[in-house]
């Protein structure tokens, strides 16, 4: 009866450290940008961000962000990019996710979070990396002014090949785009990685 015990506790031991490292390995999910100018890891926080980093997961999952360039970059800024092919033609797009900027992330260097147009609810696929603290695009106000950008990753390894990008010249394209990287900086594969 004891050995029984015993062999119990191990197996229901075995069982919560397996369920610990899986629920920890869904919200430490790591993505690989490999892009023209080296490699970007970046980890996701679906704990605290679950649309903006399912959403994000499922564009790397289709293979959407391959071929995509980062096609906005405003040196002491940020550098934004996961909608535009190297023509600048817009690649088509699930719906919109709602906005999550109130989840208490910050838009500090090296975060990654959604970009989007006026209307707070509109982030799609793009987004982009932030070269500073930029705390006047965090969450104050549930409304349209306030309602922020949402922040779900950060950068673990490859910030420089993000600063590397703020140093590249870039000018207007295509008649109204403006700080676009004169030269490509192109997504090449975007591929999830064990944590």
């Amino acid at each position: 009866m004891r050995k029984l015990i015993i062999l119990m506790m191990l197996l229901l031991t075995t069982t919560l450290s397996f369920a610990t490292e899986k629920n920890m390995s869904e919200t430490q999910t790591k993505v690989k940008l490999t892009t023209t100018l080296g490699d970007i890891i970046i980890q996701l926080n679906s704990e605290k961000a679950p649309l903006s980093t399912a959403n994000f997961i499922t564009y790397v999952k289709d293979g959407f962000y391959n071929g995509t360039i980062f096609h906005r970059v405003i040196p002491g800024f940020m550098a934004q990019g996961g909608g535009f092919e190297a023509n600048l033609s817009q690649k088509k797009t699930h719906a919109p996710i709602a906005n999550e900027a109130d989840n208490g992330l910050k838009n500090k260097r090296g975060t990654l979070a959604m970009a989007r147009t006026n209307v707070p609810d509109s982030a799609t696929a793009q987004f982009f990396i932030n070269l500073k603290d930029n705390g006047f695009l965090d969450h104050t106000a549930k409304n349209n002014s306030g309602w922020g950008y949402a922040v779900f990753g950060e950068v673990l390894e490859g910030m420089d090949v993000v600063d590397a990008m703020a140093k590249e010249p870039t000018g207007n394209r295509n008649g109204g785009y403006q700080d676009v990287p004169k030269t490509d900086i192109v997504i090449t594969n975007a591929e999830i990685i064990n944590p």
